[in-house]
C-alpha cells in the first residue's frame, strides 16, 4: 500500500491546473485531476503536460487525469473548483443556480468515494457552496472548509505593501466575513512587521485599500474576462499543506460556526488553526463595535445566499 498522500482536484480548469502544478512542485502527494466526461481528454492532457514538466524541474509525483470518481477514492485531500467561473458583469451570487447542482453532485461523490478527506471548497459563491457540501455530506465541520480568507487577506496585504512602499514579506493582514462585497478587513490585526497599519497609512488610503480588496475578484474578472486562478490556487495549497504536514497554521478561512462570533449554522471567514485534524480551532478576535457591525452585515449577506440554497433543496 502506497504511503504517498493522494490529492484529488475536482475541476481541471485554470485553478485546477495551477493547483496541480503547485502541489507537484512542493511534492505534497500524487495528484488526480478530475473533470466531467466531456473534458476527460483535457484533464488527461493537462496531467501529462505537468508530468513531463516534472522531468524538467525535477519533481517526482504521479499526476493523472480522469472523469471517474473511482480514481479519486481514498484521497487525503479534496480541493473543489468545479463550477462556472464568473464573467464580466456577474456577481458571485449570480452563479448559485448554475453551480448548486454541480456542488451537490460533488458532495454525493465525495461522501461515497472520499469519506475521510479534508475538503477545501473554492467554487463560488463560496460561503454557500461550502455550506451545501457540508450539509449534503454530513461530514464533520473540522474536515470541510472554504478557501477565501487567505486570498482576501493576501489581496489586502499586497495593496497595503504597495501603498506603504514596503516589502510584501513584512505585511500581515486578516480579512473576515463572507467572500463578497461585505468582507471585513480587521485593521487591528493588520501590521507591517509589528507596526499597526493605521500608524503608517492615512485613513483615506486605508479606506481605498479596503474598497479595492472587497472588489478584488471583480477587478480581475473585468481585466481577464474570467476569475483569478494563480492566487486562489496558492491560497488553497497553503491550507492543504497545513493539513498534510500538521503545521498548525493560523489562517483566515470559511469555517462552520456553532456559536463562535455569535453565529450558528453558517459558514463565514474567521481565523482558524489548520493542522493534521483539519480545522483544529476557531480563534475569536476582539472586534471593535464598528467591526462587529460590519461582520453582522456580512453575515446577513451570507445568510441570504444560504437561504436561497436551502429553498432549492
Amino acid at each position: 500500500m502506497s504511503t504517498r498522500k493522494k490529492i484529488a482536484l475536482i475541476g481541471a480548469g485554470n485553478i485546477g491546473g495551477e493547483l496541480a502544478a503547485l502541489i507537484a512542485r512542493k511534492e505534497l502527494g500524487d495528484v488526480v485531476l478530475y473533470d466531467i466526461p466531456a473534458k476527460e481528454s483535457y484533464a488527461k492532457g493537462k496531467a501529462l503536460d505537468l508530468e513531463q514538466n516534472g522531468a524538467v524541474l525535477g519533481y517526482d509525483c504521479s499526476i493523472s487525469g480522469t472523469s471517474s470518481w473511482a480514481d479519486c477514492a481514498g484521497s487525503d485531500v479534496l480541493i473543489v473548483t468545479a463550477g462556472i467561473p464568473r464573467k464580466p458583469g456577474q456577481s458571485r451570487d449570480d452563479l448559485i443556480g448554475i453551480n448548486l447542482p454541480i456542488i451537490r453532485d460533488v458532495a454525493d461523490n465525495a461522501k461515497k468515494h472520499c469519506p475521510d478527506a479534508f475538503i477545501i471548497v473554492i467554487s463560488n459563491p463560496l460561503d454557500a457552496m461550502v455550506y451545501e457540501l457540508k450539509r449534503r455530506t454530513g461530514f464533520a465541520r473540522e474536515k470541510v472548509v472554504g478557501m477565501a480568507g487567505v486570498l482576501d487577506s493576501a489581496r489586502f496585504s499586497l495593496f497595503v505593501a504597495r501603498e506603504a512602499g514596503v516589502s510584501i514579506k513584512d505585511v500581515r493582514a486578516m480579512v473576515l466575513g463572507g467572500h463578497g462585497d461585505d468582507m471585513v478587513p480587521v485593521l487591528g490585526a493588520c501590521t507591517i512587521n509589528g507596526v499597526g497599519v493605521t500608524e503608517v497609512l492615512s485613513k483615506e488610503a486605508i479606506e481605498a485599500i479596503v474598497a479595492r480588496t472587497r472588489a478584488g475578484g471583480g477587478e480581475i474578472v473585468k481585466l481577464m474576462g474570467t476569475s483569478a486562478f494563480y492566487a486562489p490556487a496558492s491560497s488553497a495549497v497553503s491550507m492543504a499543506e497545513a493539513y498534510l504536514k500538521d503545521q498548525k497554521r493560523l489562517l483566515p478561512a470559511a469555517a462552520y460556526l456553532q456559536g463562535e462570533y455569535g453565529y450558528n449554522d453558517l459558514y463565514m471567514g474567521v481565523p482558524v488553526v489548520i493542522g493534521g485534524k483539519g480545522v483544529e480551532k476557531i480563534v475569536e478576535l476582539k472586534l471593535s463595535d464598528v467591526e462587529k457591525a460590519m461582520l453582522k452585515k456580512s453575515a446577513e449577506s451570507v445568510q441570504g445566499i444560504v437561504n436561497v440554497v436551502k429553498a432549492a433543496s
